[in-house]
């Protein structure tokens, strides 16, 4: 069984600054799946929220150009599993060959929905292990939610990415 998420956003986790994607179930209880990402992939989330298109195509926009090229469709993503902290997904794609199921990183898949318009799911004993409860106490806006991640983005630095 799946739950439908929304994208609640991307935060920072202080004082590491390390970015979470903020990922909420759709109706019901809302409980929240968050999920710690990588620098790179938070800025692609960031434009794909923003509709900021890069005069050449980041490689999340190269993959939904691809579906198109090798006749495939997008139809959904859903995050399945998490083991030893690391969080499992999948791009359920319909071709003329039928369905096809590949495995990536949440993240990519979240910003590969982004850009497809497709929707996002979790796996209902996903959400049943890890979501978390959440009392709606204050909801950031948008803009407060962009002011924050455009910080982020401001204070990262090319040496935040060397291996």
């Amino acid at each position: 069984m799946l739950v439908e998420l929304d994208l609640e956003g991307v935060r920072l986790e202080m004082p590491s600054n390390t970015p979470i994607l903020m990922l909420r179930e759709s109706g019901g209880n809302r409980r929240m799946l968050p999920i710690y990402i990588g620098g790179p992939e938070a800025s692609s989330i960031h434009f794909a929220l923003e509709g900021i298109t890069p005069e050449r195509p980041l490689t999340h926009d190269l993959f939904v150009s691809l579906f198109g090229v090798v006749d495939a469709e997008l139809k959904s993503i859903v995050i399945t599993e998490v083991v030893d902290s690391t969080y499992f997904a999948e791009l359920h794609l319909q071709g003329s060959g039928g369905e096809r199921i590949v495995s990536c990183r949440p993240s990519d898949a979240v910003a590969v929905a982004l850009r497809a318009g497709v929707p996002m799911y979790a796996t209902k004993s996903l959400m049943d292990e890890v979501g978390k409860e959440t009392a709606v106490t204050h909801v950031d806006t948008e803009e407060e939610i962009l002011d924050e991640f455009r910080d982020f983005i401001d204070s990262i630095r090319p040496e935040d990415f060397q291996g």
